[in-house]
């Protein structure tokens, strides 16, 4: 692990507002791991916000539905963050906002609900990972295996974001509530909220609200890539997940608290998964926020909101800058996984001339996962994916951090990425 400059100090403080009503939506089919979801609304349709447009196609898989009101005028390809491009339902918004008729849930109605009753409920409202694996919560929720431990993934250690650092002091209580029926769904009775040091006044509030409670807070060294699965649990419980294996074959399971709030909302409000908390920052902007936003709305109307900017940004990348995907338009949508939306100027976008390894093996003694980026790397410019999957390339979490620690500027991600698709293949 390293320590990276956080460039935090610019959200950190700003607290959640709402982004205006975005005049039209696009809303993907695919915002997910697993197959891309079935639509069962029809173009001339009006739907409702919180109304289910597209059904869940399989096990892996999760349901969609509006994040505004008024008319579905198309269904079609369009700019995807993560894909190019895939299908996506368009909806022009009527200006009324108004919402699926749901009845918030008495406590005592909740304090009755089974962990088959609640898992059904985070299925029908679409939750999937928020931190950015947008893995279908269900499933996490019920494993395949007994767990005993919950890890609440409070780290956040991607510079310049912070949307989850404001949802955890804005929205303590909510996490809690949320927290308890995770753990009631799982049978669990160790409960760790990990927050890094970094994020003080996180830590004071989770501290001051938790104390007739069974979950510990546990502080973590403000270090990259802190908030992967593999090292919260390795650093806070002491195991390892062996190559290969998941969180649950070391009685683990881990969720991001922006997930374990949209829980929260889907039990206590009988809300579906149709917004969230955004950070919108960088060099190239004046007025960075943490935002909450529909998911569909282009990502132009979340720079525009916090105009003017300084200059025209060189490179607008969607997620933290050591994950995220630089864009090549903006008119890609917000979708479920989207953390942030980071403007770069020409100096910080420029890419480095890529040179010869010189076997120095940093990217040997950086790998969080323990893999050889560099031999990877020469396997894949030679095509030769059996020789590459030999290396448990499966097992890379795509942190960037080998590229981050090569002195040769190698492309050393990317090209496990691409070996890493060519073998699931």
């Amino acid at each position: 692990m390293v320590k990276l400059e956080e460039h935090k100090h610019t959200t950190e403080n700003r607290k959640i507002e709402e982004l205006p009503l975005p005049s039209k939506v696009y809303i993907p089919l695919s915002q997910h791991l697993g197959k891309i979801s079935t639509p069962i609304a029809q173009i001339g349709d009006r739907v409702l916000a919180g109304q289910k447009i597209a059904v869940s196609s399989a096990g892996v898989s999760s349901n969609i539905h509006a994040s505004i009101s008024g008319k579905i005028v198309a269904i079609e390809d369009w700019p995807h963050q993560v894909l190019g491009k895939a299908q996506a339902i368009v909806i022009e918004s009527d200006g009324l906002d108004e919402k699926l008729v749901t009845n918030n849930q008495k406590q005592e109605e909740i304090d009755k609900l089974t962990p088959e009753q609640i898992r059904n409920i985070v299925f029908e409202a679409g939750i999937v990972g928020l931190g950015g694996a947008s893995f279908p919560t269900h499933i996490k929720l019920n494993p395949p295996k007994p767990v005993d431990t919950l890890i609440i993934n409070g780290a956040e250690c991607e510079p310049y974001l912070t949307c989850d650092h404001r949802l955890m002091v804005e929205k303590t209580n909510e996490i809690l509530r949320g927290i308890d029926l995770v753990a009631r769904c799982l049978g669990v009775k160790k409960v760790y909220i990990a927050i890094e040091d970094n994020k003080p006044e996180a830590i004071e509030v989770f501290n001051h609200e938790i104390r007739d409670t069974r979950y510990e807070i546990r502080v973590l060294k403000s270090q990259y890539p802190q908030g992967g699965e593999k090292q919260l649990i390795k650093n806070i419980i002491g195991k390892e997940v062996p190559s290969g294996k998941l969180p649950f074959d070391v009685g683990v399971v881990a969720h991001n608290v922006g997930t374990i709030y949209a829980i929260y909302e889907a039990v206590y409000l009988n809300k579906p998964l149709y917004e969230r908390v955004v950070t919108v920052t960088g060099s190239c902007v004046s007025n960075p926020k943490n935002l909450l936003v529909r998911i569909g709305t282009p990502i132009r109307e979340l720079i525009n909101f916090c105009a003017p900017l300084k200059q025209e940004p060189a490179k607008i990348i969607i997620g933290g800058p050591m994950m995220g995907i630089a864009q090549y338009t903006d008119d890609v949508p917000v979708i479920k996984s989207t953390t942030g939306v980071i403007l770069f100027n020409d100096k910080e976008a420029k890419s480095k001339r890529e040179e010869s390894c010189i076997r120095c093996a940093a990217c040997v003694h950086g790998c969080p996962v323990g893999l050889m980026p560099c031999l990877i790397n020469g396997l894949c410019e030679k095509e030769m994916w059996l020789e590459a999957k030999a290396y448990n390339i499966l097992d890379c979490i795509e942190c960037g951090l080998c590229n981050y620690v090569c002195p040769a500027n190698r492309n050393l991600t990317q090209s496990i990425k691409r070996a890493k698709l060519e073998v699931v293949k």
